[in-house]
């Protein structure tokens, strides 16, 4: 028995109804175009022979694979605008082209990184799911090349110069970059709600907390430098948002304005909103090459040398990996200086003061 089209008493719509090979078929094809319900009608038919010789895995979409990817605990941060994309193409008809093809089209303006992270990563994560169920073949995902990571950070002495040349309106932002490590995003969008001066902390939210999202999903809580906790409690304000514009110029008699709203919310980017101010205060510190991001490299690297504790570094600053942190252990070598020192003075130092002169010979060749 093979497909045909048929119409129900009363409805304005084809229904496909029939059984081929073993498989029962009744279902609408929501067209009332007789024409278009027969195209249907044929691709129908062809997937449903498919179905029979192959089984069920060959006609799985990659809605199917990414809603059983979540069901099972996987990870929805971004896979949203990748579902809109792929929508119920077929997972077999997914390879190299049309991954690199989503990658341009859901971030068009995005850097290697970002492809990376917001599309390769996210599809890798349910091709490999649904390659589990034998829904299709293990993936095989070339991504794009990224640059090697950028470290930048300065001294404390020049992070002085910096909060010193700094306009009053981000004066406590960049207190707060340099305190607690949050990234510019993080910063910008903070709420007041998200401060607990009496603790001397703060809460970074994802967006299923209330906030405008982490980078890696997680929520996680940043105790306050007293630097930090004095820059905010001088604010005038204790609602809304926590850094907010400047409105520029000055009111008739001289007093300076008050602050502005708080900055828009560009899909969690913040920093072209603060470049002018941020160009204009490295300018007059005397500072080049520093980006409001490279405050939270400098935090990273002053904790590690301070503490030299990767773990705590992965939680306040909420890496995932120690991969991801183990940059800021070699940025700056003099840390190490003292124990170089033991070193050569303990092993020379005690050859020099002995008698076997051929012994201290022998060390220094």
């Amino acid at each position: 028995m093979s497909l045909k089209l048929t119409r129900r008493h009363g409805s304005p719509w084809w229904y496909i109804r029939g059984t081929i090979r073993g498989i029962r078929i009744d279902e609408s094809t929501g067209l009332g175009d007789r024409a278009r319900a027969e195209e249907v009608l044929a691709l129908r038919s062809a997937e449903v022979v498919k179905e029979s010789v192959h089984g069920r895995s060959s006609v799985r979409t990659f809605a199917d694979a990414a809603l059983s990817y979540m069901e099972g605990g996987g990870e929805a941060l971004h896979l949203a605008p990748i579902l809109n994309y792929f929508g119920l193409k077929k997972l077999s008809a997914i390879g190299q082209d049309e991954i690199d093809g989503a990658a341009r089209k859901i971030k068009p303006d995005g850097s290697p990184a970002t492809r990376n992270r917001h599309v390769y990563t996210p599809i890798s994560a349910v091709l490999h799911h649904a390659a589990s169920k034998k829904w299709c073949d293990r993936p095989v995902i070339a991504r794009p090349k990224t640059p090697k990571g950028r470290v930048r950070w300065i001294t404390t002495e020049e992070a002085e110069r910096l909060i010193e040349a700094a306009a009053p309106h981000i004066r406590p932002l960049v207190i707060f970059l340099l305190c607690t490590g949050a990234r510019v995003s993080e910063a910008l969008y903070l709420d007041w709600r998200q401060v607990d001066l009496a603790r001397s902390h703060v809460m970074l939210l994802n967006i299923e907390a209330g906030g405008v999202g982490t980078k890696n999903g997680e929520s996680r809580g940043v105790p306050l430098h007293p630097r930090a906790a004095t820059a905010l409690a001088a604010l005038p304000h204790r609602t809304g948002a926590v850094f907010r514009r400047d409105l520029g110029g000055k009111l008739w008699d001289g007093r300076v304005k008050p602050l502005g709203p708080g900055y828009e919310s560009r899909d969690g980017k913040g920093g072209g909103q603060i470049k002018s101010a941020w160009a204009g205060m490295c300018r007059r510190a005397g500072i080049a090459d520093f980006t409001p991001h490279d405050c939270r490299h400098t935090w990273a690297t002053w904790h590690y040398m301070s503490n030299r504790d990767i773990t705590a570094l992965m939680d306040l600053g909420g890496w995932k990996t120690p991969a991801m942190v183990m940059r800021y252990a070699h940025v700056n070598s003099s840390h190490h200086a003292a124990s170089i020192n033991r070193l050569w003075k303990d092993e020379v130092g005690d050859i020099a003061g002995s008698d076997d002169l051929n012994v201290a010979q022998a060390f220094v060749a």
